[in-house]
């Protein structure tokens, strides 16, 4: 590589010398504007983004054995609670029904024959032919029967109503997992639904910001497509932490009749603590050695002052502490004038 095609490298050294040539050749400023620091109390927003998502998916699963029919369900489609979607049929369904039949014709019988004995045994006790006992016992097998009756119908019942797939809330069918002739188990998952009351706004919050959410908080959905905002309330903070070591925070509308569309998207901002203390625009700030400053102006000269600083609303910052209110601040060149100091422990190049 030749002489000319060489990059230029310049060592820290004459970078630092090439600051002081600048901060001591640089032409004086002129008196640098400031202005008065103002009393504030403001309040801290605590912004994330967030996601409409739903708490939870209700899911129709098989309640037997049987043969899907008459499922005629797309993705999408809006169901309602309780609304037959399709059928169980088949060889195993008709067995079932048949065994439940005759169970209730044999409890049926022996609900007779129960109560043809007690007819009997009180016969025999007015004519003094049974004991009490006997009669207790007639009225217990009567008393026995009927509920081996009743428990025979309630099976059959079952059967009946379990062979209907019916939608097991209100809402959209998200995903559809059989088709019409498929054999499903007891158990097996035929379709999910998300219900339309089930949606929630989800934020996850991280570090300090994640500390000051709590139940009950206020603030507002800002929807990403420029839609009308929405005030809402913190209903949960969840107890596990998301990934990242973010906190995951679920939040309702506080709007009456206000319907989320799962996927929405956008910023939550919610409204945090109070904060009082002193605005000063942003730019009279200097951060320096891990702290920050700002330069004040008092009758004797200029000089450096630490604070804290706290919230920003737009090109203002306020502070927390360091700084009262009525202090004059540097806002002019601060940057410059705070570090022009460093320029007088060198001497100036030749």
């Amino acid at each position: 590589m030749s002489t000319l095609a060489r990059p230029i490298v310049w060592s820290r050294a004459a970078c630092l010398l090439g600051l002081v040539a600048l901060l001591c050749c640089a032409p004086a400023w002129s008196a640098p504007g400031t202005v008065t620091a103002q009393s504030r109390t403001v309040t801290r927003d605590l912004t994330a983004y967030a996601e409409v998502v739903p708490i939870a998916q209700a899911r129709l699963q098989s309640a037997q054995t049987g043969r899907i029919a008459g499922l005629n369900i797309d993705p999408g489609q809006h169901v309602t609670a309780g609304a037959s979607l399709g059928t169980l049929q088949g060889p195993e369904i008709r067995a079932l029904r048949e065994q439940r039949r005759t169970a209730v014709a044999a409890a049926r019988a022996k609900l007779g024959a129960a109560r043809h004995t007690l007819a009997i045994t009180q016969k025999k006790r007015a004519a003094h032919l049974s004991t009490r006992q006997d009669l207790y016992n007639a009225q217990a097998a009567v008393a026995q029967a009927k509920a081996q009756l009743s428990a025979a119908k309630s099976a059959l019942q079952a059967v009946k109503k379990n062979a209907v797939l019916r939608a097991p809330a209100t809402g959209t069918v998200t995903a559809v997992a059989v088709a019409n002739g498929q054999r499903v188990a007891t158990g097996q998952t035929v379709l999910t639904v998300q219900p339309t009351h089930g949606l929630w706004l989800k934020a996850t919050y991280y570090g300090a910001r994640a500390a000051a959410v709590h139940v009950g908080m206020h603030g507002q959905f800002m929807p990403a497509d420029g839609g009308k905002p929405i005030p809402v309330r913190v209903a949960r903070v969840l107890a596990v932490a998301g990934s990242g070591g973010g906190r995951p925070v679920g939040l309702r509308s506080r709007a009456k009749n206000n319907r989320w569309i799962s996927g929405e998207a956008g910023t939550v901002v919610l409204q945090g603590a109070r904060q009082t203390g002193v605005m000063v625009p942003t730019r009279a700030l200097i951060l320096y050695q891990g702290h920050w400053w700002v330069l004040v102006k008092t009758a004797k000269g200029t000089k450096r002052q630490r604070v804290t600083r706290g919230s920003s609303r737009g090109n203002d910052t306020l502070i927390s502490h360091g700084l009262s209110a009525g202090t004059s601040v540097v806002v002019d060149h601060a940057y410059l004038t705070f570090h022009r100091h460093f320029s007088q422990h060198y001497q100036k190049p030749g």
